[in-house]
């Protein structure tokens, strides 16, 4: 059962000035690392779909959608806030990053794949229901959340979130939704600076101090994350992976390795997939420095793939 590998060219298309962070760079140096090492040869590759407004209105509202529409550029750029632009491809970009997602679940439900990876740009965890903000446009897990749980009637999924920053937009989203169960740590203080708290139920979100090593997060995921996702027993396990908790990372200052983003996503996998049935469905946040990205998105791979242990 070959691991699915979703991608666009659009992706490369969206940029968001010189000197951003988030920029094409970042999927060129992973396509770099997976034909170095010869893991792509063992994925099978597709190309993302467009998202439908429908598709984006189970998790954004009708003004959200609008107003990007309204604001997307014919030329330059159009700004959301100091950090989140639009040029002229990045609603295309957008709708197919969102759109991703939905092939992806339509493969591990109807094909002989069970794992998929969606290598999109934008990331989509910040955007909120009705607001773009952090390089994110739509909320691309979510819109993959809400359209499996309703195309394949699913009564439970899981959200795993290892990004640095909180994936403030999905909680907002799904809070007190109990079909949606979201773990996840964030480095804090740090953008986007929001905590909720007391949280929803179904929110297993921890904050973490700058400096927190493999040790602090490794207890967090065994102590809090694995008893909780035995007993939750989900049909979907989806990943907002998020590379920029990595030490050599200088979007955030969580000291964690190639090594613990294989470990995380090995456990989270050995303890759904029971219930999962193995399908596991994970898209690309941040990660910003190209060597630290490519090396932990191949380790994450290798571990979807089943080739190595995490």
């Amino acid at each position: 059962m070959e691991t699915i590998y979703i991608t666009h060219p659009l992706f490369r298309l969206h940029e968001m000035g010189a000197e951003h962070p988030e920029a094409p760079f970042r999927l060129d140096a992973i396509d770099t690392q997976l034909q170095r090492t010869g893991l792509a040869d063992l994925l099978r590759f597709l190309q993302a779909k467009k998202a439908t407004d429908e598709d984006l209105l189970r998790v954004h509202s009708l003004h959200h959608i609008a107003n990007l529409k309204q604001n997307a550029p014919q030329d330059g750029y159009y700004s959301i806030d100091a950090d989140t632009r639009l040029n002229v491809h990045t609603l295309e970009a957008a709708y197919h990053a969102a759109g991703a997602g939905l092939l992806a679940v339509d493969e591990v439900f109807s094909t002989t794949s069970r794992t998929a990876f969606c290598a999109v740009r934008p990331p989509g965890h910040h955007a909120c229901f009705d607001q773009a903000m952090g390089f994110c446009f739509f909320n691309n897990i979510a819109v993959a959340a809400a359209y499996a749980l309703e195309k394949y009637e699913l009564d439970q999924v899981v959200i795993v979130d290892f990004d640095v920053h909180h994936g403030n937009g999905t909680e907002d989203i799904f809070a007190h939704n109990d079909k949606v169960q979201m773990f996840g740590f964030y480095q804090h203080p740090l953008f986007p600076g929001s905590r909720h708290s007391p949280p929803a139920a179904n929110m297993y979100n921890e904050p973490v101090p700058a400096d927190a090593d493999s040790a602090t997060i490794r207890h967090i995921v065994n102590t809090y994350w694995l008893p909780q996702l035995r007993q939750l027993k989900p049909k979907l396990l989806l990943i907002s992976a998020g590379f920029d908790a990595h030490q050599d990372d200088e979007m955030g200052q969580l000291q964690l390795g190639d090594e613990d983003f294989a470990w995380i996503t090995q456990q989270v996998m050995q303890a759904t997939t029971e219930s999962t049935q193995g399908r596991v469905i994970s898209m690309l946040e941040g990660g910003y420095d190209p060597a630290s990205l490519s090396r932990s998105v191949q380790a994450h791979l290798q571990v979807l793939a089943g080739l190595v242990n995490g």
